[in-house]
């Protein structure tokens, strides 16, 4: 048997792959790959070794058809149907659902005679029109995927034909694994390919990957090592290697393989030589590449999986109670078949109407009693609402679609708003208790400002530019309150004072008259800034506030003493350069080329540097710079050269040997290029114009010129040069950089080209990148310095990193080894002073390497490079091997500016008893001060900070501090519940002691372990807010999946990175924010939304009306269906159990199935209990829904009882009236139906909040139709269910007053229980939701009046204990220092200090300039963020 099922497994394998395969090459199945929503996350796994892709061309055909030949092509195919299969498999999909397969079994019961109930077409009724509507549904969604499928397999590239021996066009869907492809500029990538050619003289594409994860920003791929020096295009036909790489996998940021050549040489492959489909090539005439994935295999294929589908807690809890429904039927279905056994035994003789079997045989009453019991199932049937999962899906899309159109959630700047990405819990939005928060790009903007840098040990304090970001501030607010037209960017917003275009300029700085640049500037405002405004308008993290930076002026003196004087003395006595001003020129080199910023001027047209521009060269002024540093390595002196980098702590042999010529070596510009850069009369910066303004003027007379340089035509460095980075850290260095005339001209992989002031430019052969890491936290480059023809490595990271792979300097060293201690420590004040103002901190480091030292790094390096099974591992350590023994340059201070709206957020968020969590990787100290501003954290807090280096000290430490919690709020719990006990609403801790709880990466590391995690989390239940800083993603997603755990509550995470993803889907809800790094967070949600401030509303008011509208509606279907049913029931006590109906069957169908099934849904949908602008303004209702009152339990089984009582009216009201008439069966029935149709949409509307004119609209229509259709069938239907039939009973019902008088009285007495408890509900004692609800009526005046006195009364419960508690509060704010020595164990300052308390700097001069400077800008944490 096994044998047959592998066999049959196999063959499904060929006819779905529609490809030959032999046995033992390809054992795993794609078809799981072709329906959408089915895509594994996880990669393919092949049986036996990597993927080997072979070219398809015919001396390798044998070996083609062996490897490349058995992938799957590039056809894709995302539907899940085709014409022969939609039938079976749609029913076969649709039949997994169990209330589906239910009502199967009851239409398949029907057919046996002997439990026959209705005729056999009417039982299969209602799962036909269900299964039909849903089919229907999935087809036409089908229908329009195959529809985009066929045009995307259509569509045409070039691809090399073998016959031909030329490139031919070829539909995307005929391309295969080991085609060569030919693109062209602006041309989408139609499948995975390695790149093997390139126009780009450099051997550089540019990519845009928009389409595959929503960045426009460029990013760089590079042509294979090896084929970039080749000077024509690649011939396919001489291509003799092979590529062996793993397997098809999701990971967008991973490839790993190696181009193997004829004569077994091997070069590594990696993620900088893959194309990936859905890309779009820019600023590249044209590429070449060998396809290695196709269709399905592909990455973007592969993270394709569709919509998310999540089953939500209130669908959970339906699901419960329809079980519950099951049991009920069960119960009646009991009682009958008792009853009717026990009614036929108590005839003696055999009754006429048990009729026996054709052999003379009587069915016992215990048989027919079981009989019966099938029969009751089958007349009882509408127990269960087979229409409730289908209204549900209907109600889930018609919720969706008025988020989607809600006005507030647009966001203008980026022309975007809210995207619901899961379809099936929207409900779950109102009811959300814990929401776990990133801090970058979540509650920040992401919109990084260089704000402040210390360099060599000096403070350098920018108030300048400080004074800059407030203007700006001013004006945008100013250009908001004024602009008439709605505006999509940033720059049109505040055109007045915004640069239109990036212009490069070369020169020193202030060597230009304010008048000529300011003409200058009104040319290019007029002229050349109107073409290169687009593309300067899509370039990433490229806002005036990250672009304009104003130097600082002391740094700026010192800045314009380099000259090349400076490095070129005649007299060998002159002493050398100060070590302050090497560190100064190596830092702006530092933060020029240390990063991944692509370089693009898109007017012109790149143009490789060959060796016969040297004639244009000042070689002789190079070169004697040349000299000077390599006398510098030569001679011992106590300051040498840092560009030199010879430390005598770091081994290395101080005399220098160059092998190699600089200038037969480096790249240099071209003639044209070297005439605008030798001059030093004119201007060298990188700036924007439009017109002048005041700020201009400063900067100018601070020494950076703005303007326009007049240059000779065709110069390639006159236009626009624009950054494209790929995260707005590394832009923010790039433009600071720039500001200090160290600008980035150009990057290729082989050399990066910096324009250095008055040192001209200077080209810097590229070695190796190391990219950043999450592991690491560091990014390196390591160059060949053009002026020492060293090896140097400059690091960037974060400064917990940097600092620990710094040289250790040994306390009895010599003078540089002391300089290096002082300048560490300084720098480590400088860092803790600007983490506790809030910004973010960066170290810039460099270390220097002999020739041998780098050939035997880089000798391990490339077999890590080369290698496919492990090769993260053996990176990273090579990685660990080049970045130790550093010397500290400096450090930088960026300003990630607060969302707008944040603070207010979040402080409605706590208002809601919604609990916040801000996880982030981010220092302490900045953490800390982001919590404060946004309001995470209040002035009044008590914080206990929990940093510790062992798990025995975080025990003790949690003890201690959870100790003092339940000292000074009773109210936290004593002992963890591990349930909804932990979760204490703020209400309930706003009672007694505000706290917060900071918690760093180590702790949290002991923390999540299981011994700890009930301590952890009672501790964290006891407080306000939690703060974990110094997270790596892995512990953001264990924190979420801790809480929702353990504590059983509603989690919501919210991020904007890829770091944020796993911590996104670990929650209940995943939300995602398309801000600045790219749309991986976003891929991963539930819900993405443009900003922070959105998700109040989302939350608040959406949330609220969803779940409230979802609850109350799946709560009508349950009352509906069992009140219409238990008339049934109750008849059944009147005709001996006998399974008979008093109803013809067509109307008791279509009773639940049509007429009574539209005004529930239209509820679902537009229901609102409380208007939006309360809801916003009250964020205390949201509280109804985290405790799920509009649907509880008891909700449920209170709602059944109703019906039970409204069923009886409803029966013995028509009963007693014809009691003792000759009225026939369907005449009593008629009554009864009608009655039921009044009360059950009556009950609607006295359970609806508002009534508008689509309600009442579908209301008269339902009744209309009941009517209509009883009146037709009616008049119609003569002999349909004989001996009965309902011939003209409706239209005599008509015409009798009695029938309208039992319609009336069995409704009123029905529906007054109800009525009667919902006006004393709304008098005697009304939720806040109804007294919230009163609002609504009043004037804006009466209104304002009542929201004040509601807010009064909230404070009122919160004063006595605050009071009693008001002179220990005054005590503690005093000696705030002492509890912080007890509980905040840790290395480095935790409590925010005085803005004033600066850290001490190397001149008294310095020192004071510094205060005075910041005495007028600094203020709180949270007061420069408003």
């Amino acid at each position: 048997m096994t044998e047959c099922l592998q066999w049959a497994r196999y063959r499904w394998q060929r006819l779905m792959g529609s490809t030959h395969r032999d046995d033992d090459e390809r054992p795993y199945n794609y078809s799981s790959l072709l329906a959408c929503g089915s895509v594994s996350s996880h990669a393919p796994k092949l049986a036996a070794k990597h993927r080997v892709v072979v070219p398809h061309l015919r001396p390798f055909k044998d070996e083609y058809e062996k490897f490349s030949g058995t992938y799957v092509n590039n056809r894709i195919r995302t539907t899940k149907y085709t014409l022969l299969n939609f039938v079976p498999r749609n029913l076969f999909e649709q039949f997994h659902r169990a209330a589906n397969l239910y009502f199967l079994f009851l239409a398949v019961l029907n057919w046996v005679p002997l439990v026959e109930a209705f005729q056999k077409e009417i039982t299969m009724l209602p799962l036909v029109v269900v299964l039909t509507i849903i089919a229907i549904k999935d087809g036409l969604e089908d229908y329009r995927k195959y529809k985009i499928d066929k045009q995307i397999n259509n569509l045409v590239t070039k691809v090399y034909s073998r016959k031909e021996k030329k490139y031919v066009d070829q539909c995307w869907k005929d391309v295969a694994v080991g085609d060569f492809i030919r693109l062209s500029c602006n041309e989408v990538i139609p499948a995975d390919m390695v790149l093997l050619f390139s126009t780009d003289p450099d051997g550089i594409c540019h990519i845009e990957t928009s389409g595959l994860d929503g960045e426009s920003n460029l990013k760089q791929r590079q042509v294979v090592r090896g084929y970039a020096e080749q000077d024509s295009e690649v011939d396919p036909e001489k291509f003799s290697s092979k590529i062996e790489c793993e397997s098809p996998n999701n990971d967008l940021n991973r490839f790993r393989g190696y181009l193997e050549h004829s004569n077994r040489e091997r070069v590594g492959l990696s993620k900088e030589n893959l194309l990936l489909r859905g890309c779009t090539i820019r600023n590249t005439e044209a590429v070449v590449g060998i396809v290695v994935y196709a269709g399905h295999e592909t990455k973007a294929m592969l993270n394709n999986s569709g919509p998310r589908y999540k089953r939500s807690k209130l669908e959970r809890r339906a699901n419960t109670d329809v079980l519950w429904c099951v049991l009920l039927l069960l119960v009646m279905c009991l009682t009958g078949a008792l009853g009717h056994g026990i009614w036929l035994s108590r005839y003696e003789n055999i009754i006429f109407f048990n009729i026996p079997e054709p052999d003379g045989h009587v069915i016992s009453p215990v048989l027919a009693g079981f009989y019966m019991f099938w029969t009751m199932i089958i007349l009882l049937q509408v127990l269960i609402p087979i229409s409730l999962y289908v209204s549900i899906e209907i109600v889930k899309l018609g919720q969706i679609y008025f988020i989607q159109s809600d006005v507030d959630f647009y966001n203008e700047k980026m022309d975007s708003t809210i995207q619901c990405r899961s379809l099936n819990i929207t409900e779950d939005l109102g009811q959300i208790q814990y929401l776990f928060s990133d801090k970058t790009g979540t509650l920040t903007e992401n919109k990084m400002v260089f704000r402040r840098c210390s360099v060599a040990g000096f403070d350098y304090c920018h108030e300048e530019n400080a004074k800059r970001l407030e203007s700006y501030q001013e004006a945008a607010s100013e250009d908001e309150d004024s602009m008439d037209t709605p505006s999509g960017s940033l720059t049109n917003m505040t055109k007045p004072r915004t640069p239109s275009c990036r212009t490069v300029h070369n020169g020193p700085l202030g060597s230009k008259s304010l008048n000529h640049l300011a003409g200058s500037c009104l040319a290019v405002g007029s002229g050349e800034g109107a073409s290169e405004g687009p593309h300067s308008r899509q370039a990433a993290f490229s806002s005036p506030i990250e672009t304009d930076v104003v130097p600082d002026t002391r740094l700026l003196d010192k800045f314009n003493q380099i000259t090349p004087q400076l490095f070129t003395p005649l007299d060998e006595a002159v002493p050398n350069p100060p070590l302050e001003t090497l560190y100064i020129i190596d830092f702006f080199i530092a933060l020029a080329i240390c990063n991944t910023v692509v370089v693009s001027a898109p007017n012109q047209p790149r143009q490789k540097i060959g060796l016969s521009s040297l004639s244009g060269m000042p070689i002789k002024s190079l070169e004697e710079i040349k000299n000077l540093f390599q006398r510098l390595s030569v001679r011992r002196s106590s300051s040498p050269s840092l560009a030199s980098g010879k430390e005598p702590s770091s081994g290395i042999p101080s005399a220098f040997v160059s092998r190699l010529s600089l200038f037969s070596r480096m790249k240099l510009a071209s003639p044209v290029e070297e005439e605008v850069s030798q001059t030093s009369e004119s201007p060298r910066d990188s700036s924007d114009c439009a017109r002048p303004t005041e700020t201009e003027k400063q900067n100018c007379d601070a020494g950076l010129t703005d303007g326009k340089v007049e240059c000779s035509p065709g110069q390639p460095w006159a236009s626009s040069l624009c950054y494209e980075a790929e995260s707005p850290d590394e832009a923010a260095l790039v433009y600071a950089a720039r500001a200090y005339q160290c600008t980035l001209r150009s990057r290729t992989p082989e050399q990066v080209m910096v324009d250095f002031a008055a040192l001209g430019p200077l080209t810097f052969q590229l070695l190796h990148i190391l990219p950043f890491d999450s592991v690491r936290k560091r990014m390196s480059v390591v160059v060949r310095h053009p002026l020492s023809n060293q090896v140097v490595v400059y690091t960037k990271g974060a400064d917990s990193v940097i600092m620990e792979l710094l040289s250790v300097a040994s306390p009895d060293g010599g003078s540089l080894e002391k300089q290096q201690m002082i300048i560490r420590e300084k720098t480590q004040k400088h860092l803790d002073d600007y983490a506790k103002r809030g910004l973010r901190t960066l170290c810039i480091a460099k270390k220097v390497m002999s020739d041998t030292e780098y050939a035997e790094w880089l000798r391990n390096h490339f077999l890590a490079e080369t290698s496919i099974d492990h090769r993260e591992e053996l990176l990273l350590e090579s990685a660990m091997r080049l970045e130790n023994k550093l010397t500290l340059l400096g450090a930088t201070g960026i300003e990630d500016r607060l969302q707008e709206g944040v603070p207010e957020s979040i402080e409605a968020l706590q208002k809601a008893g919604i609990k916040i969590w801000m996880l982030t990787g981010d220092k302490q100290e900045t953490a800390v001060n982001i919590a404060y501003a946004c309001k995470l954290l209040e002035p009044d807090d008590k914080l206990f900070i929990l940093n510790t280096q062992s798990k025995d000290a975080c025990e003790m430490l949690m003890s201690t501090i959870l100790k003092e919690l339940q000292k000074k709020n009773p109210a936290c719990p004593e002992q963890a519940l591990l349930s909804e006990g932990l979760h204490q609403s703020p209400a309930t801790q706003d009672s007694g002691l505000r706290a917060g709880l900071i918690i760093n990466g180590k702790t949290l590391e002991f923390a999540l372990q299981e011994s700890l995690q009930k301590q952890f989390l009672e501790l964290t239940a006891c407080c306000q807010a939690v703060v974990c800083c110094r997270a790596t993603p892995l512990q953001k997603s264990e924190v979420v999946k801790l809480v929702r755990n353990h504590l059983q509550v509603m989690t919501l995470a919210i991020g904007d990175g890829a770091n944020d993803v796993s911590m996104i889907q670990v929650a209940d809800i995943g939300m995602g924010i398309s801000g600045q790094e790219g749309m991986q967070a976003v891929m991963a949600s539930d819900f993405a939304i443009s900003q922070f401030k959105h998700l109040s509303k989302l939350l608040l008011v959406h949330g609220h009306w969803c779940y409230t509208r979802l609850s109350n509606m799946i709560l009508y279907f349950f009352y509906k269906n069992v009140a219409y049913v238990n008339l049934l029931f109750w008849y059944q006590f009147f005709c001996g159990f006998s399974g008979t109906s008093m109803t013809d069957y067509w109307v008791l169908i279509l009773f639940n199935l049509l007429f009574t099934s539209a005004p529930p849904v239209i509820y679902g949908v537009l229901e609102k209990d409380v208007s939006a602008e309360t809801l916003m303004q009250l964020p205390e209702l949201y509280k109804s829904g985290q405790k799920s009152e509009a649907y509880l339990p008891l909700t449920f089984w209170i709602t059944l009882l109703d019906a039970f009582y409204q069923s009886l009216v409803c029966f013995f009201v028509p009963y007693y009236t014809y009691q003792g008439s000759d009225i026939d069966i369907f005449a009593f029935g008629n009554p009864l139906n009608t009655a039921a149709l009044f009360i059950i949409i009556l009950h609607l509307v006295i359970e609806s909040n508002s009534l508008t004119w689509i309600h009442m609209l579908v209301i008269v229509g339902s009744v209309l139709s009941y009517f209509l259709f009883a009146l037709v069938f009616g008049a119609m239907c003569v002999t349909c269910n004989p001996p009965s039939n309902p011939h003209w009973i409706m239209q005599e019902h008509m015409l009798d007053p009695v029938f309208y008088l039992v319609c009336v009285l069995a409704a009123c007495v029905a529906l007054l229980p109800r009525f009667v408890y919902r006006v004393l509900q709304g008098s005697l004692f009304p939720s806040p939701v109804l007294r919230a609800k009163h609002f609504d009526r009043l004037t804006p005046e009466e209104r304002t009046k009542a929201l004040k006195k509601w807010a009064e009364a909230g404070k009122m419960g919160q004063v006595t204990p605050k009071n009693a508690d008001h002179s220990d509060s005054k005590s503690e704010k005093r000696a705030k220092s002492d509890p912080a020595d007890i509980f905040a164990m840790m290395s480095a300052p935790s409590h925010p200090v005085d803005q004033g308390d600066f850290s001490v700097h190397e001149t008294a001069l310095d020192s004071d300039y510094c205060e005075a400077k910041a005495s007028g800008m600094a203020g709180p944490p949270k007061g420069k963020r408003k």
